[in-house]
């Protein structure tokens, strides 16, 4: 299961120090393949068993107008799932950086470039929006809808991630419910930092044992992936398991950097929300 050695990875800035550019340079962007975590869960560009995004929060944001003055925005980016590469953080974050001494002719032409770039790296579909901060000042903080599944009363010993604690985790009649954790956390794949988040797990099927999911995601606390990974490993994982006839999965990870990543991964016609968690 492990690739953390791939060669894929080993040009990467991740776990390096690095110099901080303010000018723009659009060579600043590094993808990672979307196939070194694919491959090994048996899912091919050609066949995969879900759609989705990885939406990404631009916390971060500046640039200078045709006249010099500074500008702010939050942006709001949209990775298409079957894009080629996922974009790798810490590469967006010094991208992003390089646009704060470097001049702009409009809010557009910040947009477009992001957009282009993006996809370029990407290797696919990428949609940008930018919202000044009083588009989005008043906002609630958003919660998941569903059961949240932490308050059980279990006790638990082993933090090493196993597919296993899904085996016969599913049976009996069908149900149609929404189960919600806040304890997902994982690791970096490249620095081993924590990375925190909340998760969705919607589905229609045979019921899915509460406690048994529980112990599979607090598993992947000593797991070592980047967010997009993790969430396509529950995906494949609940899939093969529980065997549930609709299923979509939705993190939402806190910031770093001044980025947060969202990843949703469904085989239905599952829309998700945006607005940001309580951690975020």
């Amino acid at each position: 299961m492990s690739y953390e050695n791939h060669q894929a990875l080993t040009g990467l800035t991740l776990g390096k120090s690095t110099d901080y550019r303010d000018t723009y340079d659009a060579s600043l962007l590094q993808g990672v393949p979307r196939s070194l975590n694919r491959d090994p869960l048996g899912l091919h560009a050609d066949a995969l068993p879900f759609v989705g995004g990885d939406i990404w929060t631009l916390y971060e944001l500046s640039w200078l107008n045709e006249r010099g003055l500074p500008q702010v925005a939050v942006g709001h980016v949209e990775l298409d799932y079957a894009s080629v590469n996922l974009v790798e953080s810490k590469s967006f974050k010094l991208y992003l950086n390089s646009f704060n001494q470097t001049r702009f002719n409009s809010w557009d032409e910040v947009q477009q470039t992001l957009e282009r770039d993006l996809a370029a790296c990407a290797q696919g579909n990428v949609s940008v929006s930018l919202y000044r901060l009083h588009e989005l000042e008043g906002q609630p903080i958003a919660h998941f809808h569903g059961t949240c599944i932490d308050e059980q009363d279990i006790e638990v010993e082993n933090y090493e991630f196993s597919a296993d604690y899904l085996e016969n985790a599913a049976g009996g009649k069908v149900v149609e419910e929404t189960l919600v954790s806040h304890l997902l956390k994982s690791n970096c794949l490249i620095t081993h930092q924590p990375d925190w988040g909340s998760v969705q797990i919607q589905y229609r099927g045979p019921k899915i044992d509460r406690e048994k999911l529980l112990r599979y995601l607090v598993s992947f606390r000593h797991h070592n992936e980047f967010h997009e990974q993790c969430v396509e490993r529950i995906f494949n994982d609940i899939q093969r398991f529980c065997q549930p006839e609709k299923l979509s999965v939705y993190a939402r990870y806190t910031r770093r950097g001044g980025l947060d990543i969202n990843p949703w991964r469904t085989n239905t016609d599952f829309v998700p929300a945006t607005g940001r968690l309580v951690r975020q």
